[in-house]
Formats: structure tokens, sequence, C-alpha cells
């Protein structure tokens, strides 16, 4: 799966079929924007809300800033690799293998995490989060390839309102908006 995938709403269509809200790519522009942000050495608190996906609210203080300090103890850890591809700098990377690791931290953070309105922990165990110890974590590894599966499909269809060559894609957050359950909470 690709970082640019996560970066995308459906586009909406009203009743009549027509559209009614121009297809988003805000998180995409927030990912790239904190990689050059990290890049120039600027913290990384307080401008992940801004990349966050509009349908998922931002994440509660005390979980956005458990989680920036996960990312800050990591880039630390990793520091000199940060823009090594991931399944090089990092244990059992699945997916993002091609990913610069710093930029996958930033998909992790502002991506997943705040689809899913959850702490790192939630998916990762806290001591290694190369373990697939967690259903979470393996539910998530399934959850993208049926993403991945949805968004090819979009590619492929020719009576949608949207072009072809416009990136028609889906992310966590059209159906998650920041709950781990999506039917939980409207």
């Amino acid at each position: 799966m690709d970082a640019h995938v996560i970066g995308y709403r459906a586009r909406r269509v009203d009743r009549d079929g027509l559209c009614a809200q121009e297809q988003e790519d805000g998180m995409r522009r927030g990912i790239i924007a904190l990689v050059i942000l990290s890049a120039c050495g600027l913290s990384l608190s307080g401008r992940l809300a801004l990349a966050a996906p509009q349908d998922a609210p931002p994440l509660p203080p005390a979980i956005q800033s458990t989680n920036d300090r996960f990312v800050a103890d990591i880039l630390k850890k990793i520091a000199g690799h940060e823009t090594e591809p991931s399944g090089q700098v990092f244990q059992n990377i699945q997916m993002f293998k091609t990913t610069p690791a710093r930029t996958l931290l930033a998909i992790m953070n502002v991506g997943y995490a705040q689809a899913l309105g959850v702490a790192c922990t939630h998916c990762h165990s806290e001591n290694d989060f190369s373990s697939d110890d967690k259903r979470p974590k393996r539910a998530a590894r399934e959850m993208a390839a049926m993403h991945r599966s949805i968004n090819d499909q979009l590619s492929k269809m020719q009576n949608l309102a949207t072009p072809a060559t416009e990136n028609r894609s889906v992310n966590c957050s059209v159906c998650h908006r920041g709950k781990v359950n999506p039917r939980v909470g409207g």
C-alpha cells in the first residue's frame, strides 16, 4: 500500500447523483507538510491536527501527547536513518516497506491513530512495536487489504461522476471517523 492512498476521502454524492463536495486531499498535504516541517527540525506537537482527516475528530490532547512522545522517542532511536525505507529501519514492516521511516511515523500518528481515535498502544505493544501479539494490529493489516481492494475497484469504475484520472479512494476515516468501531457513535 502506498502512502498516498491514506490521504483521500471518498467523493460524496447527493441523492440525485450529483457531486455534493469536491474530493479532499488535506491529509496527504498535511503529511507532506509534516515531513517538511520535521525535516526542518520543527516540533511535531500542535501540527498534527492540521493534517487530520476532516471526518475524524482530533485526538484528545492526552492521547495525542502520548502518541507524539512515542514518535519523538522513535525518531531519536532512528536518528540518521529517518529518510531510509521503513522496511530497512524497522522490524516486521509488511506495508509501507519503501516509505521513508519518518513518513511512516507520520502516517501512523496522523492517519491511523486519528482515524480510529486511538493511542499507538491500541495496536502496538509498548515495548515491542514490531510484535504482532495484539489483535488490533493484525486486524488493521486485514482492513488495509480491504481498503486497497476497494480503491482498486474504484479506480476501475467507468460510470462514476469522478473522472478515472482523479484519485478516487477511501481511507480509514471514511468509515471509522475517529472511532475504533465504526458502527458505534455515528
